[in-house]
């Protein structure tokens, strides 16, 4: 199976893209969701979420961190336990994760890889003065580093 392939729809990138203007300056996030195949990953849908960062998430050495929602993003996990059981019952998967990096690159940071799920596709959309550029999408590979993945959209 090709796992460095997210196939998405424009429409798909332009709600990612819309989310992430609409919450500038604070990091937008949601969920991704498709189905997995030899081809890579299709999304099929995407669900925008509420950003519940707040400086009492703690990381993983439980010490508080001092970053708002600006700089990090969370998902509920009862959005998430929702999400799957929406997706399961509809044949899909959660396939991955997507968030906005406000006045930064599209490239993970050391805490997305820290709270990533393997086979999770991350999608990142850079937001630059409120306005939406360049989308990227990573995996980890079998050493939990992020690897790019190629983005095809769908026509």
């Amino acid at each position: 199976m090709n796992s460095r392939v997210l196939k998405l729809l424009p429409h798909h990138q332009q709600m990612i893209c819309n989310h992430g203007e609409s919450t500038y300056p604070q990091e937008c996030c949601g969920l991704v969701i498709g189905v997995l195949g030899r081809g890579g990953k299709t999304v099929i849908d995407i669900i925008p979420t509420e950003n519940t960062w707040n400086s009492q998430s703690g990381d993983f050495s439980g010490e508080p961190i001092v970053h708002t929602s600006s700089k990090r993003y969370a998902i509920a996990p009862q959005v998430m336990l929702q999400a799957q059981k929406t997706a399961r019952d509809r044949g899909l998967n959660i396939i991955g994760i997507y968030h906005s990096h406000p006045d930064h690159p599209a490239i993970p940071s050391e805490c997305d890889r820290l709270y990533a799920w393997a086979e999770y596709s991350y999608i990142i959309v850079s937001v630059n003065n409120g306005k939406a550029g360049t989308v990227t999408s990573w995996s980890l590979d079998e050493h939990d580093q992020f690897q790019p993945e190629s983005i095809n959209k769908i026509i």
